[in-house]
């Protein structure tokens, strides 16, 4: 089985599953239990994203894939359908990314009743305003929630608003001069195929920057509540304590807020994660601050 998972929480965190979707391909008959349809079924499992688009997982479709399309066999391409440039002035260092978006990546820890839960957030202003997932503080049962900066110093956070229908919420600290907002990226001038990095704390792991591109901006997927919403889609490798982390590109600039993943069964990454744009979630963040 293929699902959408939440990256916060304990230890997996919540499952975003998108329940009505046919997870068959189009034109696949449906599988009758015990068949020999039903083990292929198992072998070769289906993601249904919401829409039209239908996307295999599986390790088998991939390497047919790639072969296809180097074989000398496949058809050229047409030099009037090929993609635009990439966009002027995206510098390719992502070693310079990472030293701008580390110092407003958090690590965000919450005590629950049952033990603990951990996740990622970024420095929205300069008044003290962390972003993360709803999902990462939801199940705090009146605990304390504290932030981690990158020079290791924990920060008592108040919850400010949370969104579960965006699955965003803010958090506010005492502001210092460690922990430096980082600057949101133009979307509109966002292209597939730009490189990223998920920066957050999978697995505890604070300060874990891992590379990938951007594979969708418009991905359309149930993150959070019952309405399904666009998502920026990335192969960069984000697992369980990711969530709320920033995705930035190039610059150094958030991209969007990561949240989930596309998971097989008994899972982890595979390469295909989502995150909140950041126009939704500064928009989102902005009316919890005002709230608040």
């Amino acid at each position: 089985m293929t699902m959408t998972t939440g990256l916060g929480g304990s230890p997996r965190g919540p499952e975003f599953l998108s329940p009505g979707i046919d997870e068959r391909a189009p034109g696949v008959p449906p599988v009758t239990a015990g068949g020999a349809g039903a083990r292929a079924a198992r072998r070769w499992p289906l993601l249904a994203a919401a829409g039209l688009t239908v996307v295999a997982i599986s390790a088998g479709t991939g390497g047919a894939a790639g072969y296809l399309a180097g074989s000398p066999e496949a058809t050229p391409t047409d030099p009037a359908s090929a993609p635009p440039p990439a966009a002027p002035g995206v510098p390719s260092d992502l070693v310079g990314a990472a030293a701008r978006a580390l110092p407003g990546v958090v690590s965000v820890q919450v005590r629950t009743g049952s033990g603990g839960a951990s996740g990622s957030g970024f420095v929205f202003d300069d008044r003290g305003h962390i972003v993360t997932n709803n999902h990462v503080v939801a199940a705090r049962g009146g605990g304390a929630v504290s932030v981690v900066g990158s020079d290791g110093r924990r920060l008592t956070a108040e919850v400010v608003g949370t969104d579960p229908n965006s699955d965003i919420a803010v958090l506010r600290v005492t502001p210092s001069a460690a922990l430096r907002r980082l600057d949101r990226a133009d979307l509109s001038a966002t292209r597939v195929g730009e490189p990223v990095l998920a920066v957050g704390s999978p697995l505890g792991l604070s300060g874990t920057v891992t590379a990938g591109i951007i594979s969708a901006l418009d991905r359309q997927v149930r993150l959070g509540g019952t309405v399904r919403q666009t998502a920026v889609q990335t192969d960069a490798s984000i697992n369980p304590g990711n969530s709320g982390g920033p995705l930035v590109n190039a610059r150094g600039e958030v991209v969007g807020v990561n949240t989930a993943i596309a998971s097989l069964e008994g899972g982890g990454s595979i390469g295909i994660g989502f995150a909140v744009p950041i126009d939704r979630a500064a928009q989102v963040a902005t009316t919890l601050i005002g709230r608040g």
